[in-house]
């Protein structure tokens, strides 16, 4: 079963659809929206401050999303997948977005929409990454813009290819 805990009174808060993984953890002030899902030993510990996550967001093995106390909230658009064993701390991040996996997403940064940070780059503490482009290194630096078919063909396609590893799972559930 996985880890839900309420966090001095507050509990999460799960939306429709959603798969959680059964050794996910998930404690606090956390509410996601619909179709959302929290893999193997992923974390998502909103116990210092709280965490949003929109509509259709993969929280991929090993990942953690928390905060920092009284300071910086985590805040996750709509259609967005976060990477294996990716680190998103206190930050803001729009609408379709690829947070590779083995990334770091430090506080206050802002991800705009339609981005890709690549797998293993660290987006500095306040750092502001364009919308449209793609994020790469230590620290994480623009590569250049993304196009459409990247859009579509990796963003959109990871996002929706954990829509459907979630529903093998509920199916087996089901039996």
């Amino acid at each position: 079963m996985p880890v839900i805990l309420p966090v001095k009174g507050v509990h999460p808060k799960m939306g429709e659809n959603c798969f959680i993984a059964p050794n996910a953890t998930i404690v606090g002030d956390v509410v996601t929206g619909d179709d959302c899902s929290i893999w193997f030993n992923a974390v998502v510990r909103g116990d210092v401050n709280s965490i949003r996550l929109g509509n259709k967001v993969n929280v991929q093995d090993g990942a953690v999303i928390h905060c920092t106390y009284e300071k910086t909230k985590a805040i996750i658009g709509n259609n967005v997948s976060i990477g294996h064993n990716a680190i998103v701390h206190g930050c803001t991040v729009e609408d379709n977005v690829l947070i590779g996996m083995g990334a770091i997403v430090m506080d206050n940064a802002h991800i705009g929409s339609n981005t890709i940070i690549a797998a293993g780059a660290v987006v500095l503490e306040n750092t502001k990454v364009e919308a449209g482009c793609i994020y790469a290194g230590v620290p994480a630096k623009k590569v250049k813009e993304i196009s459409q078919e990247l859009i579509s063909g990796e963003i959109n396609r990871i996002a929706n290819n954990y829509l459907m590893y979630s529903g093998w799972f509920k199916e087996e559930e089901g039996k």
